[in-house]
């Protein structure tokens, strides 16, 4: 007998597996340990990318590369490029030997209950992190949220946690990893829930709060960041509510401009004679000719955030910034550099806030009080248009600014914003993505066991038979009233049609011959083996059948399933799913 203090086959004592995955306080601990890593790989991945500025951009210590002046221009021009290049080969020679692409965290939550790969997870960090050390303008989030959530994947399945849990964790790592990135612990939390989840989950408030709040103090106690200070915003009156309403519906507008934008260059890149590992370089060279003009479209622009919401910039400089770093993330990300659009899309918000803002003054000059107000809630207010995640970006505006009442028009915005392009696009960045790949993914909602639910795993294997040329009195005979519910009839040993047994007993007219033939049904109409749920629920509306026959390629018989059984088992998983939301405990 095996006492619980044994490790298993890898290395973890079962006593301790058992702990964290039958306790609730095993999972908050587990969270907090997620917290911390993910507070690290921030840290290092921050300290990596400010190496990576200072050494290939020559900028002073400590300085941010989108807001530094005076870079000789050779290297504007020639970093992105090589690195472009270099990036290029790199990726080319990593896809020589991966047979599918690596999983986000969205995705493995949505799709594969939480399993991501370690490995694979370190590479997209890199990636990410070489593509922003270049200078392209893309976003560190990607790496953060995928190095971190691939840590605490890996940190699951050690400990053999349940489903809902590992992709609670999944969520933990993404979310503190983008907390410890902004030192907004609430945000963060919130990040994971609406992105990352899918969901405001009960049971995963706690642990979520508590990965949180780890990273951020993780990040405070080893790296405290530095921002420039905001300036002072009076508090918003009532009559600021319609502008505000309509900032957060051009940001809807230049939000899914910026998605379409990325698609658009990607496609035109793709129809090019261009090689796919020369494209970065080419996206580089036309970065770098844009940073020749100003340096805030390069990299993420994490610095250039804080710089232009407290700068005084006017108008018409805000509009070519916001179409240049538009131009510039469109190309990156169509060239194939390795980011995400979060980062930038806060950059690209508090220029469409300065924009708007310039605009309305020449229209009702005694309306707009302070432009950086309006560049606040577009920072915001343009981030959900891209990426999603309402209440995530109003968090990050009153953590900035911890002004409660500019937070409310802040919500405002964002849902305004959320609600157009739901209705104008239908999807954010990320979920996009997924549709040009083929997915029909809306989020990150545990869909992935309808996928796993096959047929094969739900059918009936022991099948009633029947030939179909056997005589109606012999078929009466074999299957009398309540023998079976399903009748699958077959044609040389093929499958020919379903019948109802009922039909069996059905009155015959005297002159028409007492055959089976004329009862057959849905003869065309069958299941696959690997047919999912979803599938399967789907074809019994269309047939309007009680029961389908799963038939195999060559036509043989290999089970009957009934509409009656898949919908039980869709209920049963729903309610468990639901009990992962609500906390209940199912026996």
């Amino acid at each position: 007998m095996t006492s619980d203090s044994t490790s298993g086959e890898d290395g973890m004592p079962r006593g301790l597996r058992r702990l964290v995955r039958a306790s609730e306080l095993g999972v908050v601990a587990l969270a907090a340990l997620v917290g911390v890593a993910a507070g690290l790989v921030v840290i290092a991945m921050n300290m990596a990318l400010q190496g990576l500025h200072e050494l290939l951009f020559r900028i002073p210590t400590a300085s941010h590369l989108s807001t530094t002046a005076g870079v000789p221009a050779v290297l504007l021009l020639l970093v992105p490029t090589l690195g472009g290049l270099a990036f290029g080969l790199c990726v080319r020679a990593f896809l020589r030997t991966r047979a599918s692409p690596p999983v986000d965290p969205i995705e493995a939550n949505a799709l594969h209950g939480g399993r991501m790969s370690p490995g694979d997870s370190l590479i997209v960090a890199l990636q990410t992190l070489f593509s922003s050390g270049v200078g392209a303008s893309v976003g560190l989030e990607a790496g953060y949220t995928q190095a971190a959530a691939g840590l605490a994947s890996w940190f699951g399945r050690v400990f053999h946690v349940r489903r809902g849990d590992l992709r609670l964790l999944v969520g933990c790592g993404a979310g503190a990893a983008i907390g410890a990135a902004f030192d907004a612990p609430l945000m963060g939390a919130f990040y994971g829930f609406e992105l990352v989840l899918g969901t405001y989950a009960i049971p995963a408030f706690v642990p979520m709060m508590t990965a949180t709040f780890a990273a951020s103090l993780t990040q405070q106690l080893l790296a405290p960041p530095h921002h420039t200070p905001l300036p002072a915003l009076n508090a918003p009156q009532l009559s600021d509510l319609p502008s505000v309403l309509l900032l957060g519906f051009f940001c809807a507008l230049v939000g899914i401009a910026v998605m379409r934008g990325a698609t658009l260059v990607e496609a035109g890149f793709r129809r090019s004679a261009l090689p796919a590992w020369l494209r970065p370089a080419v996206g580089g060279l036309l970065v770098g000719a844009l940073a020749l003009w100003n340096p805030a479209v390069l990299s993420a622009g994490h610095g250039a955030v804080y710089h232009f919401l407290a700068a005084d910039t006017g108008p018409t400089l805000a509009a070519l910034l916001l179409v240049a770093k538009v131009t510039a993330s469109s190309v990156s990300i169509g060239a194939g550099f390795r980011g995400g659009l979060f980062f930038a899309s806060l950059l690209m918000g508090v220029m469409a806030g300065r924009v708007f803002a310039g605009g309305m003054s020449l229209i009702l000059p005694d309306l707009v009080t302070a432009h950086a107000f309006y560049a606040l809630i577009g920072m915001s207010a343009l981030a959900v248009a891209v990426v999603g995640g309402p209440m995530t970006m109003t968090l990050l505006a009153l953590e900035m600014t911890g002004n409660l009442q500019l937070t409310l028009s802040v919500l405002a915005a964002a849902g305004t914003a959320s609600l157009a392009t739901r209705l104008l696009f239908g999807f954010s960045f990320a979920t996009w993505r997924f549709h040009l790949r083929g997915e029909n993914i809306r989020g990150a909602h545990d869909v992935g066991w309808l996928r796993e639910l096959t047929v094969a795993t739900l059918m009936r294997r022991e099948v009633p038979l029947i030939d179909v040329d056997t005589p109606l009195r012999e078929a009466r005979r074999r299957y009398p009233p309540g023998a079976t519910a399903a009748l699958v009839a077959t044609a040389n040993g093929r499958y020919a049609g379903m019948i109802a047994p009922a039909a069996l007993f059905e009155p015959v007219e005297d002159d028409a011959p007492a055959r089976l033939r004329p009862l057959l049904r849905h003869t065309d109409t069958t299941l696959g083996p690997t047919t999912t749920l979803r599938e399967a629920l789907g074809l019994f509306e269309r047939s309007e059948a009680d029961a389908l026959a799963v038939t195999l390629p060559d036509g043989t018989v290999a089970g009957v399933l009934s509409e009656a059984q898949a919908v039980k088992r869709y209920s049963d998983e729903m309610r468990r799913r639901l009990s992962e939301v609500t906390g209940e405990k199912i026996g």
